[in-house]
């Protein structure tokens, strides 16, 4: 096959993107175009995308063989040569194959739950933009492409979250989306030039990196490490850069379901992964990583804990299930926490599409104690939620059991008893959240008048199977050696460092059990509280984990008012008494002068003459007494 079907991976998408949005210009200015036209070019791009990929992994089985293309020479300064280039290896084919996937799935849901707004087109518009720029950020063969899609997520995201733009407070929070990212990014920005001055010239690509690397100082290997990991705690809504992803719900759902499942917040995850040869070299900053991880975990799952909003608790699960992620990528389990990345897109995206589906139904509540008795009125929806969520909760045997297992196992194996402890800990609380939501959703007694449930088409319900076969079984690529399996991710990646298993096998039987036990501990607290909830009043929530331990509030007042203070004292201090001051005297001073010049411009012919006289008399005494 040749290498340039690598740059059609992600060309499908854009152009797919261009074509929609030149067609949605032509409807709104010469004559409106259907909507199955729209979804002709927005839901064939990722199916494409997704064919190509799977082609470039089925050569990859069984050989080590990476597939670059070349596209064309970007930048060449004094030595320094930047292609802008491709790159296939095991691990982005792997991610290539599950974004595409899943994402086309969403992308069928979208068009159900869409297709009714008036903006159609402009959405797929977006919506094909954001797929295309993740897949440049995973197929990018050097740091510099790499973060073109990095920004082009960024970017796209903040237009999707702000896509109902008539309402402020969206435009608000696509506004914190887009700002709290670029804190982030000014991490990789730096790592980026600190990596290029120090093995640019060798090439600036992943492959000449990884032998470059080896000949920098430990301290700024250190330093690159960190400011990489700046940017993947913005992009992934780790602590303290998480903020925005609980204000992100302002999109529609099918955007919810796409940054959660497979693109945006996953890119942070990957970047530590893709970047494994440089965490090898600092396991310190890797141990940062995963207490950051760690913490980001626990503290999301407590906030879930409280929250009413349906999609908001699925946001604070998402940073939950993350800072899993790099628990185990932080410990140098990077096959283990690409896999749970595997998992989780399925179970996530089923779970923020399935609220989709009860949001939809029930007019667009978002309120889970203004719902309940969903199971009678959309059974489909409650099988397929109630997969994902045993799921999530780490119930065996479906997907989240093997892959969150594997992680407190690698925390556990690694010495690390506290994050091991952290980690089951949070398992309780995402049980009891999750099982939470889906009792007062689905089994809450909901005395109000039954209003007519809004239809939900094929469109929106045909993924939510597809999805729950997924999150049933893609935990079993990874079965334990325990239970006579193995992790084939591992295997796949080439077991980059993944030494988890350093324990016996009654240990890890002892370790499986506790974790179950979690989980069923979480399932039955929620139980005792909430099945079967009685919601003649709809409860007020108050305290300091529902008002999200105020992080906002603190950040308004320690940062947001101090910069508008900032802006203030420059724009009326500085600027209007001290700039302008200067600015408008200089313009004062050319005025005052214009009217005494104009006093000598009147039309008077002797006065003309005598000034010419004093001119003449100046410069001849002047030349006399030069030349004498």
């Amino acid at each position: 096959m040749s290498n340039f079907l690598l740059a059609w991976i992600v060309l499908i998408p854009f152009i797919s993107s261009f074509i929609i949005g030149v067609m949605y210009l032509y409807s709104i200015k010469v004559a409106r175009v259907p909507n199955f036209v729209f979804s002709l070019f927005g839901l064939s791009a990722p199916l494409l995308s997704f064919l190509l990929g799977f082609s470039f992994f089925l050569q990859m089985i069984g050989n080590d063989e990476i597939f670059l293309y070349k596209a064309y020479r970007w930048l060449e300064i004094d030595g320094y040569d930047i292609d802008m280039g491709f790159m296939a290896d095991k691990l982005s084919i792997f991610m290539v194959l599950f974004i595409t996937f899943v994402g086309w799935l969403i992308h069928i849901y979208a068009s159900g739950y869409m297709k009714d707004d008036k903006g159609y087109g402009k959405f797929f518009f977006y919506f094909n933009f954001f797929l295309a720029s993740m897949l440049l950020l995973v197929l990018g063969h050097g740091p510099i492409i790499m973060f073109m899609g990095w920004e082009g997520v960024g970017f796209s995201s903040y237009l999707l979250i702000s896509y109902y733009y008539e309402d402020g407070e969206n435009v608000k929070a696509g506004n914190k989306a887009f700002i709290a990212n670029r804190v982030g990014d000014f991490g990789f920005i730096v790592a980026m030039v600190t990596m290029f001055y120090y093995a640019g010239s060798n090439g600036f690509d992943f492959l000449n990196l990884k032998e470059s690397l080896l000949s920098v100082p430990v301290p700024v290997l250190t330093f690159i490490g960190f400011s990489l990991f700046v940017g993947a705690i913005g992009k992934s809504a780790q602590i303290p850069l998480f903020v925005w992803l609980p204000d992100a719900m302002a999109g529609p759902t099918p955007v919810s379901a796409l940054i959660h499942a497979a693109t945006m917040v996953t890119a942070g995850v990957y970047m530590v992964a893709r970047f494994h040869f440089l965490y090898d070299l600092i396991p310190h900053v890797g141990l940062f990583i995963a207490y950051v991880g760690a913490i980001s975990a626990l503290f999301a799952a407590i906030i879930a804990t409280k929250q009413t909003d349906i999609k908001k608790i699925l946001a604070y699960s998402t940073m939950s299930q993350l800072g899993y992620m790099f628990i185990a990528v932080g410990l140098g389990g990077y096959s283990v926490g690409i896999f749970h990345v595997f998992t989780h897109a399925f179970f996530k995206a089923l779970l923020f599409m399935g609220a989709g589906a009860v949001i939809v139904a029930l007019h667009h509540e978002q309120n889970i104690f203004k719902m309940g008795g969903m199971k009678k009125k959309t059974p489909l929806v409650y099988f397929t939620m109630l997969i994902a969520t045993l799921a999530i909760s780490g119930i065996p045997p479906f997907a989240g059991f093997f892959s969150k297992d594997e992680i407190l196992l690698t925390a556990f194996s690694s010495g690390e008893y506290l994050l091991w402890i952290i980690g089951v800990f949070t398992a309780i609380l995402t049980a009891y959240y999750m099982f939470r939501l889906l009792f007062v959703v689905f089994y809450g007694k909901n005395y109000k008048e039954d209003k007519k449930l809004h239809f939900l088409p094929k469109s929106m319900t045909t993924p939510l199977v597809i999805l729950a076969i997924g999150s049933i079984l893609a935990g079993f690529i990874g079965i334990p050696e325990l239970l006579g399996g193995e992790n084939l991710i591992g295997s796949w990646l080439g077991n980059w460092k993944n030494s988890s298993l350093h324990v016996t096998h009654s240990t890890e039987i002892i370790l499986m059990v506790i974790n179950i036990f979690a989980a069923l501990l979480g399932i039955f607290i929620a139980y005792k509280k909430f099945y079967m909830y009685d919601m003649k009043e709809v409860p007020i929530f108050t305290g300091i984990v529902w008002n999200k331990f105020y992080i906002d509030e603190i950040y308004d007042t320690l940062i947001v008012h101090k910069i508008k203070q900032l802006s203030i004292f420059i724009s009326y201090k500085i600027d209007v008494h001290f700039i302008d001051k200067i600015v408008m005297g200089l313009s004062r001073g050319f005025i005052r002068s214009g009217h005494y010049i104009a006093k000598m411009q009147n039309a008077n012919t002797r006065f003309y003459a005598f000034t010419m006289l004093i001119g003449i008399s100046v410069i001849s005494t002047y030349l006399i007494m030069v030349l004498r």
